[in-house]
């Protein structure tokens, strides 16, 4: 076995440099996963050993491969921990409010109703410079315009932290702030004050101008395209998704075409596509500039710099950023006469996006992003050397065949994405859709023929105010694309819901899709055994018998057919969408009301709720009149509200006491009920550590 994995290794060598980019990513992984922030002391040793031992061994080429691999680790675990300490900044940590904020408007973007806005320079009443945010994002639902980016901004405000994961394993919302220099979230109490800004220093002026421009284009485009629609044409131009409705919102996602709101590879291919050939096309029919000059270069460098202004007019997410850096390799291959279009420039795209932002390979984006990408190129791979074999047997194709081919590219790329996807959206998201192949067939050629072309000469035709008729066409497209989604959701067994996957699953479905992607002789088909292992592992898993938002406001609770019944529909909602999705769910159900024996295990009035499972006892507390007596007889007591010390005076106190101010000191709890009386408690506090974006308020 070692000598057939020696052969293939050696026969693969030129393959060997694709595993840096994971190598870098594992050591991002590993710097995330770490319970405390590491000191710089442990880096530093790692690397002088790593040289000292890529000195000895330098002859030895299998413990050379090793160790160039374990300094790329280390190479990602410090570029995650230095990206820590660049971005450090004041975080609140408590609820504050109303109170006044002055600050400087940095950016606006259009909601369903009102606009989001991001403040920077901001005073804070009653809050100390030292301890106010760089950064805060409020959404102010009174406005019925943009404000100018560089505004000076004053309102009664209502603030708060960004939002710890309520229980274990949701969303992180406060780490994904934290490397934003987001410090705070919050809402503008009626209508702002906004007068014109300052002058700026020249850095602020030049984001100032894209941030004009953005909102420039998202008026003029809910000018034309108002409701659904114009949410639609914002993302697909701009980037900016929050003009988009909630329901439609949720029909793309289970039709399998949230691809399309993020601006990715098909939207800046389509784009640089279409300058590329008018650009060249223009300059070939001038006969004196076509034969002197390399039009075919021209071409490209001029694509390159509309590539680049598209990145910058979508405030360059990473989805963007990741299509603009393999365009860019494509078009200088153009340049120099080389394809660039390979797993090696989107190897180099990776490293060069996680040096930079390390903290993206965690984000849902970026590994979709990638994942599709990875997936697509190796299929094309192996698909042109197959082609390439039948050529040289059958010779060229028949013309009427091109039309069919066209149908066979698109079935086969939508087919080749969503099963790429496939991993990444049932951790992410818990569910996955079931006939997006269908729903992308139809979307898919629609924005690339119709919906981009129109945007493009919008977009164009905009400096002169002739944008209104390329963006009622766009429009006419896009309801096209909202029509297939609504229709495509609304089929019967659309959307498959399974519980998450074990937590070794996920990494094991990453390892086995890279290994399947990155080899090309047949042993990469044993990156099948991990994946469909990863795939599978769901099955392997309990979810938990009790969920407690950090908030104390929500709390769900599984009964014995497994569904989860919540205690309220009104509030946290979002947490509530994501404990469902957890455990494959899709309807939230409420607890039993007062004398309504739902299950044989549990029973609930307006005070509280009692659950004797595998011979324990567990109290849900929702009002102090329940105290006493859950006190005396249950194991575990979990409240809602502040419990006194010791419970009761006099009294058998529970084993486990948990109230409000436990809670939102240490976060929300998932709660496990094994045989034999025992349980499982895992909190939000535990599962984070701690970490700078985990800070939690002292009590």
């Amino acid at each position: 076995m070692l000598v057939g994995l020696k052969r293939n290794l050696s026969e693969e060598r030129e393959r060997w440099v694709l595993w840096l980019a994971p190598a870098l990513g594992a050591g991002v992984v590993l710097y995330f996963s770490l319970p405390e922030e590491p000191g710089y002391e442990l880096s530093i040793a790692a690397g002088l050993l790593l040289v000292i031992c890529l000195f000895l061994t330098r002859r030895r080429q299998a413990a050379l491969l090793l160790l160039v691999g374990c300094a790329f680790l280390l190479l990602g675990f410090q570029a995650a921990q230095l990206r820590t300490a660049a971005v450090a900044g004041p975080q609140l940590i408590r609820d504050i409010g109303p109170v006044e904020l002055q600050g400087r408007i940095v950016a606006s973007e259009p909601l369903t109703s009102g606009y989001r806005l991001l403040v920077e320079e901001a005073v804070v009443e009653g809050l100390p410079p030292e301890e106010t945010p760089l950064r805060l994002r409020l959404a102010a639902r009174a406005l019925d315009s943009a404000p100018p980016p560089g505004a000076r901004f004053k309102a009664l405000v209502g603030l708060r932290p960004p939002a710890s994961p309520a229980a274990p394993g949701d969303y992180d919302f406060a780490r994904a702030a934290w490397f934003q220099k987001l410090g705070a979230v919050g809402f503008v109490y009626g209508r702002p004050a906004v007068e014109e800004g300052a002058s700026e220093q020249a850095g602020h002026q030049w984001r100032r101008f894209w941030s004009n421009l953005r909102q420039e284009v998202n008026a003029r485009v809910l000018d034309v395209l108002p409701g659904a629609t114009g949410g639609v044409a914002l993302a697909l131009i701009t980037g900016s998704r929050g003009a988009l409705p909630t329901q439609e919102l949720e029909e793309v996602r289970d039709s399998g075409l949230a691809h399309l709101l993020a601006i990715s590879g098909l939207h800046v291919g389509l784009v640089t596509g279409m300058i590329f050939l008018v650009v060249r096309a223009s300059l070939s029919l001038w006969p004196r500039v076509a034969l002197r000059y390399p039009i075919k270069e021209l071409a490209a460098l001029i694509s390159l710099i509309g590539a680049g202004a598209y990145l910058l007019l979508a405030d360059a997410p990473v989805p963007t950023q990741r299509a603009f850096l393999m365009t860019a390799l494509a078009l200088l291959g153009v340049l120099v006469g080389r394809t660039a279009i390979t797993l090696y420039s989107l190897g180099w795209a990776a490293i060069a996006i996680l040096l930079l932002q390390p903290e993206t390979l965690m984000s849902a984006s970026f590994q979709m992003s990638f994942g599709a990408v990875i997936a697509l190129v190796a299929a094309y791979e192996a698909l042109r050397q197959w082609r390439e074999r039948r050529l040289s047997q059958r010779g060229p194709r028949h013309p009427w065949l091109r039309p069919l081919l066209y149908v066979a590219g698109v079935t086969f790329t939508s087919l080749i994405a969503s099963l790429a996807v496939a991993p990444m959206t049932l951790h992410h998201f818990s569910h996955l859709p079931l006939y997006s192949l269908l729903a992308n067939l139809i979307a898919v050629p629609v924005t690339g023929v119709w919906v981009m072309p129109a945007a493009l000469l919008a977009l164009l035709a905009m400096p002169f105010g002739w944008e209104y008729p390329f963006l009622w066409v766009m429009g006419q497209g896009v309801d096209v694309v909202l029509a297939t989604a609504a229709f495509v959701a609304g089929l019967e067994g659309a959307v498959l819901r399974l519980p998450s996957m074990a937590t070794w699953g996920y990494p094991a479905t990453i390892l086995g899709g890279l290994w399947l992607c990155i080899w090309r002789r047949a042993w990469r088909l044993f990156g099948l055994v991990p994946l469909l292992l990863g795939l599978a592992s769901f099955s392997w898993t309990s979810p938990p018998d009790i969920l407690f938002a950090g908030d104390a406001r929500l709390l769900a609770v599984r009964s014995e057919e497994g569904s989860l019944l919540f205690n309220s529909r009104r509030v946290s909602r979002f947490s509530a969408q994501q404990w469902l999705a957890r455990l494959g769910g899709d309807e939230a159900q409420l607890l039993p009301k007062a004398g309504v024996l739902a299950w044989p295990d549990l029973a609930c009035d307006s005070y509280g709720c009692i659950l004797q499972r595998e011979g324990l006892e567990i109290a849900l507390v929702f009002q102090g009149e329940a105290l006493e007596e859950d006190c005396r007889r249950a194991d575990l007591l979990l409240a809602a509200i502040p419990v006194p010390s010791g419970c009761a005076e006099g009294m058998r106190a529970p084993e486990v006491v948990i109230d409000r101010w436990d809670l939102r000191r240490n976060g929300g709890l998932a709660l496990w009920i094994e045989s034999g009386g025992h349980y499982r408690l895992e909190r939000v506090a535990e599962q984070r550590g701690r970490r700078p974006w985990s800070g939690i308020e002292p009590r």
